[in-house]
């Protein structure tokens, strides 16, 4: 993991990414609302929130599974957005994605060499007698051994299917991965094994991840800098340390009171929400979304839907609270 450098520019650039889809007879869902964010060469931003909130949408918006209803990204300073034709599929080379079911995320009618020579035949990177070779090196990098190329992913155990999954994302030599929970479905000992996979290849082939997790344990030992969101909206963002040392936002809170611990000295309360989650269709536009479960709520939580604001450190929160003790800090 590399920490960030504000000296250079990002690799991608987020600018009011919206995502909204349309229910018939209901109205608008709204998965993503104004989401902005920066990832820098060679960094790992984590994005964590709850199931809902909106941040595996984030991550298939900029895939461009899904078109965005409003908003930028740019890609080493290229609006990828509006890219089409030639010039897509060019840079569709530099951004892949490892998906969260390595099972279903692979074609089961297909053996692994078959899946893993494919990326080079769409976009006619080497000879057809040179594939056999890209394929062992793939496999090689992402430690699989030479004999489960001639298998079907039902063959393979989790982890060897992630790894495969991995080694097809590595395929046409990106520069930026967004990884949409990419361990959650593996068990214990074999998420430490993609974990530490994923931070090496990170170091040899200097890539940027946008890390998409539940698991605010992984997500820290994996992150150089954190995204919190709740509700299709951003409402915290800080250097992990900065973030797990002095959490702001209520949200973020009650998420860090949720991860184990394993010491036996330092007691730990647990913080249980109260209330409903509201729902994503037509939220109200001048109310903060987490203020019907927040113990922190003030009237004007009610009334007003709260800015992310820089609290200093690079870290910003969208609380009507934090806002106001800063306020009164400065007089």
């Amino acid at each position: 993991m590399s920490a960030q450098n504000n000296t250079r520019e990002p690799i991608l650039k987020v600018e009011h990414l919206t995502k909204h889809f349309i229910i018939k007879g209901k109205g608008n869902l709204h998965a993503v609302d104004d989401v902005s964010f920066e990832i820098m060469p060679n960094e790992t931003l984590g994005l964590v929130g709850e199931s809902g909130c909106g941040k595996s949408t984030v991550g298939n918006v900029l895939m461009r599974f899904f078109p965005e209803t409003a908003g930028s990204v740019f890609y080493k300073g290229k609006d990828w957005l509006k890219m089409s034709g030639f010039k897509k599929k060019e840079l569709r080379r530099d951004i892949q994605m490892i998906f969260q079911d390595p099972y279903s995320s692979l074609n089961p009618r297909k053996t692994i060499w078959s899946i893993l020579s494919e990326p080079f035949v769409i976009h006619r990177l080497c000879k057809k007698s040179e594939i056999d070779t890209k394929v062992r090196e793939l496999m090689d990098t992402v430690g699989l051994e030479t004999y489960i190329q001639e298998l079907f992913p039902h063959e393979l155990d989790g982890g060897k299917r992630q790894m495969v999954g991995i080694a097809r994302a590595l395929a046409l030599n990106p520069k930026f991965i967004v990884c949409d929970e990419p361990v959650s479905s593996l068990d214990v000992s074999v998420q430490a094994t993609i974990i530490n996979l994923l931070v090496k290849l990170q170091k040899e082939m200097e890539l940027s991840y946008l890390f998409i997790s539940h698991d605010l344990s992984v997500v820290r030992h994996i992150s150089d800098r954190i995204v919190v969101m709740y509700l299709g909206q951003i409402v915290e963002t800080a250097e992990k340390n900065e973030l797990f040392l002095n959490t702001l936002h209520p949200y973020s809170i009650a998420l860090l009171s949720a991860v184990p611990t394993t010491s036996f000295e330092a007691e730990k309360t647990r913080i249980v929400l109260e209330g409903d989650v509201p729902s994503p269709l037509n939220p109200n536009p001048d109310c903060c979304r987490f203020a019907p479960r927040c113990w922190m709520a003030q009237e004007k939580c009610f009334n007003e839907s709260p800015m992310l604001d820089d609290v200093g450190a690079e870290h910003c929160v969208a609380c009507h609270y934090w806002r106001q003790s800063k306020q009164r800090a400065k007089v």
